[in-house]
């Protein structure tokens, strides 16, 4: 493999040659989000690097938190781990590798292709929240599975997957135990941005921002309350499951 670097304002990508075509298209989606990310966010990395990996074997050597996120997580949203980041980086597979780790369910392949700005926002959200990962330290990560709902729904939120993951969230709703609320570790990475996109639709959008932005006590049920206009956690979860169902179609 012959490893090269191709560059935009903000962001430069280390890739295999055979990638370059596809690798300008990444970049700039990942300056569009950047851009619209700067608009709301108060801490916006200057440069990022992102390193495009040629193997899912290639990724998990360099992400080593991913494949043990990977075994937490349910089997409807696992094909979805397509990347990782820290506090000035992403890793992400090729976009080749991308689409062809996509099911044939409408939307999969949107999910996968957009994992590169889910990615980067994560990185947005960590520099703006200290509360938030990125950087992955060993105490932040023992912090992570209670947050990882938030972290990783503002990432799909932020970046258009949730919109897309409709078949993926059937499927889970009919595979394994109910899903807690709000996600855990579980869930966290398909059905966090459900409880984002749910917040939108009743509170607005700077709702949502606020919520990321927000300093986290150790219970999440107090942010929701808060952030769903103080009513209770009881009728925020009835909500929530409705709002799966609608987006399952099993409504």
């Amino acid at each position: 493999m012959t490893w090269v670097e191709t560059t935009s304002p903000h962001f430069a990508a280390r890739h295999d040659e055979a990638d370059a075509h596809d690798v300008v298209g990444v970049l700039e989606l990942l300056e569009g989000t950047r851009a619209r990310l700067a608009a709301d966010f108060p801490s916006v990395p200057d440069t990022v690097d992102v390193i495009v990996h040629s193997s899912r074997a290639q990724l998990d050597l360099a992400a080593p938190y991913l494949p043990l996120v990977r075994r937490l997580t349910a089997p409807a949203a696992r094909r979805y781990l397509v990347g990782w980041f820290g506090r000035s980086e992403i890793h992400v597979l090729a976009p080749r590798l991308l689409a062809a780790s996509a099911s044939h369910v409408p939307g999969s392949r949107e999910l996968n292709l957009l994992a590169p700005a889910a990615l980067y926002a994560h990185v947005v959200i960590g520099a703006s929240n200290p509360r938030l990962p990125p950087p992955f330290t060993p105490r932040a990560f023992r912090r992570y599975p209670r947050w990882a709902w938030l972290a990783a729904g503002g990432a799909q939120w932020l970046s258009g997957q949730t919109e897309h993951a409709r078949p993926a969230i059937a499927r889970r709703l009919h595979e394994g135990t109910k899903p807690s609320f709000p996600p855990g570790i579980r869930d966290a990475q398909l059905l966090g941005g459900t409880v984002l996109d749910l917040l939108a639709r009743e509170e607005g959008d700077e709702a949502c921002l606020e919520l990321l932005l927000s300093p986290l006590p150790r219970d999440p049920r107090g942010v929701l309350r808060e952030a769903f206009g103080r009513r209770s956690l009881k009728h925020t979860e009835a909500a929530w499951r409705g709002h799966l169902r609608r987006l399952s179609g099993s409504s």
